[in-house]
């Protein structure tokens, strides 16, 4: 339930901080002003007490997240792809949220495989080991397919995990309208509405069959990528809670010292995660929506191979238009074009300046244009962002949450593998590319011709349509206006006439 009860849940969030010295790491990390410090300590030191203990061995943060439960877990594996922001100690302490999380134990691993795939452990597979990974939702083992030999990797979901990701949720919600009704300031910013996306995210991701259905999506869609390979699934192995895929062989991304003792080229590599993502999202409109290390592998060839598919994003064509248009302009340095975008997108309230608006985007973008990565200080941009944001009235975009949380996530560790990328050289083909395909005179008649072909559909309905207009206007008593006939008779005519083009310009296209 979705009550005040969850200010206990948010009190004890508070005191775990406290109590593991996570408080503290974060103020220092965020470069947090006084002022805040130590209205932190007097909200958090009385109840340090009530916070969860956490195990004592692991880091402050890492021990705080991991007590708390997955949702914060989550939290924690954005943090550790950004050294930029959270400093590189911090981030290296995180990765071990990635994949390296306490699992639980093989029989209630096997007996969740048996229920779901109603055969016993050892008539599904001649092989089948100790959990090899264990992250915030579920853990993979290692196994050999009886009846193929094939080598695969078998994940299991931890038990209970719905259950703690929906308390998590409740306190979330409750906080995040809380927030709006006590700074009304920070409605701009939709926090419930943000709770909202990240729970349809998460919700999905606990349904395994969703999974594999999203790596058979992403794998036929990728197939031809040169540098990317994607496991397929194996169905006839996989349910709700266990999904079975095809073994992923390779050094995770995570391991830069083993990724240089095998010779592979980290620049080379960086630049790959990053061009790759970006091609996705753009080109399929579909891109891997949790691409930290602990999901990303370098196979033996040097290519990346990426698995986890719980988190995939999804952008819709116009949308994908939208952020090109915005991404290119910030290549050009067209500010005025960025802003322009933003204003015709609806981004930015209609009464604002534009050119004030395009002035902002420049001393957002010129300080940065250039310049190698490790000079570029993303806890000072993200703040001026933010400046820029509110002074402009900016909305929270919930269909943008995703693919702006996973560009950040991806250029964090582009930029652990080559900390002196340049990410406007990376993205420009990219995007040129994708400019030159889908903005111009033949992706115009694209859409005419797909227009046409949504109308095409109503065809067999035209003639009735025209002949209840005509007899609606033959029958119509006087008081009756005919230029509202006559419009519906015109908006049927040229109906008519678009579908005749959508004909036309479908034998062309």
């Amino acid at each position: 339930m979705r009550g005040p009860h969850n200010i206990w849940r948010l009190i004890r969030t508070g005191a775990t901080f406290e109590r593991s010295g996570a408080m503290e790491v974060v103020l220092q990390a965020f470069e947090a002003p006084a002022r805040l410090r130590f209205a932190a300590w007097l909200l958090g030191w009385p109840f340090k007490w009530l916070g969860l203990r956490g195990d004592p061995a692991l880091p402050p943060l890492t021990r705080a997240l991991t007590a708390l439960g997955p949702a914060y877990i989550k939290f924690g594996q954005i943090l550790s792809t950004r050294p930029d922001i959270v400093g590189q100690e911090l981030a290296d302490q995180l990765k071990y949220l990635q994949d390296k999380l306490p699992a639980f134990s093989m029989a209630e691993a096997q007996a969740m495989i048996v229920a779901e795939l109603g055969a016993p452990v050892e008539a599904l597979f001649s092989a089948f080991s100790e959990p090899v990974a264990a992250a915030s939702i579920a853990q993979v083992h290692r196994a050999r397919v009886a009846e193929t030999g094939q080598e695969v990797a078998v994940k299991v979901l931890r038990p209970s995990i719905e259950r703690a990701f929906r308390r998590d949720l409740d306190a979330f919600y409750f906080a995040a309208r809380t927030i709006e009704y006590l700074a009304p300031f920070s409605r701009r910013l939709r926090p419930v509405d943000v709770i909202a996306h990240f729970e349809g995210v998460v919700m999905g991701e606990l349904d395994l069959r969703l999974e594999a259905s999203a790596a058979s999506e992403f794998a036929e869609n990728t197939k031809d990528d040169q540098g990317f390979q994607v496991p397929v699934p194996i169905w006839s192995l996989s349910g709700r809670r266990v999904m079975t895929l095809g073994w992923a062989e390779g050094i995770a991304l995570s391991d830069n010292a083993a990724i240089d003792a095998a010779g592979h080229d980290r620049v080379a590599l960086g630049a790959r995660v990053l061009s790759l993502f970006l091609s996705h999202a753009l080109r399929d409109g579909l891109f891997h929506g949790d691409m930290h290390q602990g999901n990303l592998k370098v196979a033996a060839n040097g290519d990346l191979i990426a698995y986890d598919f719980g988190i995939m994003g999804r952008i819709d064509e116009y949308t994908r238009r939208v952020y090109a248009e915005i991404l290119y302009g910030f290549i050009r340095r067209d500010y005025r074009r960025v802003a322009e975008v933003h204003f015709e997108a609806g981004y930015v309230p209609a009464d604002r300046d534009i050119d004030e608006f395009a002035r902002a985007l420049r001393a957002v973008g010129e300080p940065i244009f250039g310049i190698e990565a490790s000079r570029v200080s993303m806890a000072r941009l993200l703040s001026f962002l933010f400046e820029v944001t509110e002074r402009f009235g900016m909305e929270t975009r919930t269909e943008l949450i995703h693919l702006q949380r996973t560009m950040v996530v991806v250029e964090g560790v582009a930029r652990s593998l080559d900390p002196h990328i340049n990410i406007w050289q990376v993205a420009k083909p990219v995007v040129e590319e994708y400019i030159s395909r889908n903005l111009g005179p033949l992706t115009l008649l694209r859409d005419l011709a797909q227009t046409a072909r949504v109308l095409a559909r109503f065809g067999p309905r035209l003639p009735h349509l025209v002949e209840a207009a005509l007899i609606a206007q033959a029958d119509a008593p006087p008081p009756m206006k005919p230029p509202r006939t006559r419009r519906r008779l015109a908006q049927l005519v040229l109906a008519c006439a678009l579908l005749g083009i959508g004909v036309w310009l479908g034998r062309l296209i």
